[in-house]
């Protein structure tokens, strides 16, 4: 609160920068985690957490006040008109320095406070089990096993305490591949593929120089290579473009050599740096920035972005692997420099690829923990958490996120959850709301007490879970079940407009494929619901029918307790003889075949005056004889007579 210079101002204008609709009047309060704005007529309010603030600008005064342009890390982008050039620049200052925070202790998932217990909070953090996960994929086996060697993050304190090798790798083997590897990052287990026992593994570079090699190393990677009895080698990937790679050998680093390795087959990927992707995503948001573009303008922007190149690099990584893995049964090495970005990228999307779990809700909660949370991903450098070295941001997690969705694209039925799950993902990553995304490796979140002063975000996700599940999603599909075979054409991708123009309003369509599905889904869910309801009460009214027809014909008592006449009795006597079970006393004078038509016209009703089937079941099975009159001109009988039970119950004829 120190940092807040003025917390009220009124009569601020808020402008849509999407349309030219009249600026909404209110009044503007700073707190110490939220800039909030109250519209004065709807009381409708926007809050904005500082920690999604990227960048706060102050523009050229105007005629209507002192402009202030508020830049988020989720493309939000507010536009605040205010009548008092020192009011301006007190909220100028002060979201800046809000916006910047300086240590940990600062960030809002340290104050944010929910009304849970602390054994609640626990069973929160306990949501998803890693150890489970990896007994799901089939791990420990007779070939693979957890090793202790990093319970105190003495070999490597990026990585995670708990990790799998070869049974085959001793402990000074691990330990000498982690001496000659960047960070101390050795090659160790990411992904499981039972199928073929074929493996995912990441590590980070060798330390070869020019002319280094490693006995240990060399041993490890041949452990790797024999736990997987169906193939003779491995691939070893490198992520990096083979410049890069061959500069960084100036460094005394670098990349494996095939001489020196047996039977490794190596392979470059090239997919850029950090830094070229920080520059490639900024020109991409002046793209989608422009007011109204024309169709030109924001295809050469797009183009020249080349941000879909870098995504398409990125997929087209994870598709080679996971067809190594699937198709050939060899087993895959993946690094790049350090092996916590382009490795991370690879590695967890070629999961996605292989196994239809990491295409579930749960399941990608499990991956992004398991391969980014856990294995070291730089949350708070990448992603400006705390003020750092500018250089160190970059959208690896977004790219991820990004080509999740462009797979989702191609295969709009295999993934359960939909864009907007995504995008809540990506939210939080930048927002620090919860504790999952803070620091940057295991250690220091455990040092931090992360578990014990924050809360659990997959909770949440999964407690509103029915606004992420995709409408198209089907269990049965075949894309459901089996690997992923995407298409890397340049035509295949897509710009994703869900995530870059998300608030802007002035885009059309304004309501969003995704909305329109929703709601038809749930429209037809509900009509469902009534059907079920219908068909039940249909097939009681079945029942009772079936029932009373049954009771008619046997002469048993109905549920209405009234005789029904045996249908064999009926039939004996002629129709002036019997009447709705009384005998009664009728012509003499009509021939054989007269009372023979007359009681099949009685048994069937009368088809010329009526069509209605229940009608003429009721005068078929009621045989109420007394409506046709005799050809002899005899008086009709008695009320006594003619008068049928049956057909006088309400209950009956409703039936």
């Amino acid at each position: 609160m120190e940092h807040i210079r003025l917390p009220k101002v009124e009569r601020v204008q808020l402008a849509d920068r999407s349309s030219s609709r009249r600026a909404q009047v209110g009044t503007l309060y700073l707190t110490a985690f939220h800039t909030i704005f109250v519209d004065n007529e709807v009381h409708n309010e926007l809050w904005v957490l500082h920690s999604l603030v990227c960048n706060v600008e102050k523009l050229s005064i105007t005629s209507c006040g002192y402009p202030l342009l508020i830049r988020c890390k989720n493309f939000q982008v507010i536009q605040l008109l205010i009548p008092k050039e020192n009011d301006c620049n007190d909220v100028f200052v002060s979201l800046l320095r809000l916006s910047r925070t300086e240590r940990y202790e600062e960030l809002y998932c340290f104050s944010f406070m929910p009304n849970v217990d602390k054994a609640a909070r626990g069973q929160a953090w306990d949501f998803l089990n890693l150890k489970a996960e990896y007994n799901r994929m089939g791990v420990s086996n007779k070939l693979w096993h957890t090793t202790s060697v990093n319970r105190e993050y003495r070999v490597c304190d990026t990585y995670p305490a708990d990790l799998y090798v070869p049974k085959s790798a001793s402990l000074p083997v691990i330990v000498g591949s982690s001496r000659f590897r960047s960070k101390g990052r050795f090659p160790t287990l990411s992904y499981y593929y039972r199928e073929t026992q074929a493996v995912i593994c990441r590590s980070s570079q060798p330390l070869s120089g020019f002319s280094a090699r490693c006995l240990e190393d060399e041993q490890m990677l041949e452990a790797i290579m024999k736990s997987n009895p169906g193939s003779r080698f491995m691939y070893v990937v490198d992520t990096r473009p083979k410049l890069n790679a061959m500069a960084n050998r100036a460094t005394g680093k670098g990349y494996e050599n095939e001489d020196n390795y047996t039977n490794i087959k190596f392979q470059f990927i090239g997919i850029e740096n950090i830094h070229v992707m920080r520059n490639s995503q900024q020109k991409l948001i002046e793209v989608s920035d422009l007011p109204s573009p024309s169709m030109g303008e924001f295809l050469l922007g797009l183009e020249t972005s080349d941000w879909l190149k870098h995504i398409k690099s990125i997929l087209a990584a994870g598709t080679f692997i996971a067809k190594a893995v699937a198709e050939e049964g060899v087993s895959v090495l993946v690094h790049c420099s350090d092996g916590w970005d382009r490795t991370t990228q690879v590695c967890s999307l070629a999961s996605v690829l292989l196994d239809p779990f990491y295409r579930t809700l749960k399941g990608l909660m499990v991956l992004i923990e398991k391969d980014w949370v856990s294995f070291g991903h730089k949350f708070s450098h990448r992603y400006g958490h705390v003020v750092e070295e500018p250089k160190e941001a970059s959208p690896v997690i977004d790219q991820f996120l990004e080509c999740v969705w462009q797979l989702m694209e191609q295969f709009p039925c295999a993934f359960e959850y939909n864009e907007r799950f995504l995008i809540s993902i990506y939210n939080h990553v930048h927002s620090c709301h919860y504790g999952n995304f803070i620091c940057n490796s295991e250690k220091e979140r455990k040092d931090l007490g992360i578990r014990e002063k924050t809360h659990s975000l997959w909770p949440h996700l999964w407690k509103n879970k029915v606004d992420f599940v995709n409408p198209l999603f089907r269990a049965d599909h075949s894309q459901t079940k089996g690997v992923l075979q995407p298409l890397t054409t340049p035509y295949c991708f897509k710009f994703w407009r869900g995530l870059y123009n998300h608030f802007d309003r002035g885009l059309h369509p304004r309501q969003s494929v995704l909305d329109s599905l929703m709601a038809i889904k749930e429209e037809t869910q509900q009509l469902e619901e009534v059907l079920t309801i219908y068909q039940q009460k249909l097939a009681g009214v079945g029942r009772e029918q079936a029932n009373d027809l049954f009771v008619k014909k046997h002469g048993m008592k109905n549920s209405q307790g009234l005789w029904a006449e045996p249908t064999h009795i009926r039939l004996a006597n002629s129709p002036q003889d019997y009447n709705g079970g009384n005998l009664v006393s009728g012509p003499k004078d009509l021939l054989p075949q007269q009372r023979k038509t007359n009681l099949d016209l009685s048994l069937f009703g009368d088809t010329s005056e009526s069509s209605d089937p229940d009608n003429s079941d009721q005068e078929s099975e009621g045989a109420d004889f007394s409506c046709h009159s005799c050809s002899g001109g005899a008086s009709p009988p008695s009320e006594d007579s003619v008068k049928d039970p049956d057909s006088d119950d309400p209950a009956f004829n409703n039936a």
